[in-house]
């Protein structure tokens, strides 16, 4: 059976995808930004005054490392 190149679903004939571009931008971009916040977060609760470097670094780990969970979470790229 074939399967739609979007959703990876069934493809039949009467197949609609069940979201659009935007919203799984939103959605992706919305988690990338909350693993960010956390990171940043995280700088601050290992070191009292941490220099903007740290809170940098710290900030685009948690982005990687949530985007990674959400796409093993999600199953799909």
């Amino acid at each position: 059976m074939a399967t739609c190149p979007k959703c990876m679903g069934a493809l039949t004939e009467n197949h609609r995808c069940p979201h659009g571009t935007l919203r799984r931008i939103s959605d992706a971009l919305s988690i990338v930004g909350v693993g960010s916040v956390i990171g940043g977060l995280f700088a601050y609760v290992i070191d009292e005054r941490p220099s903007p470097a740290l809170v940098l670094a710290a900030a685009a780990l948690g982005a990687v490392l949530a985007n990674a969970v959400r796409q093993a979470v999600g199953g799909k790229t």
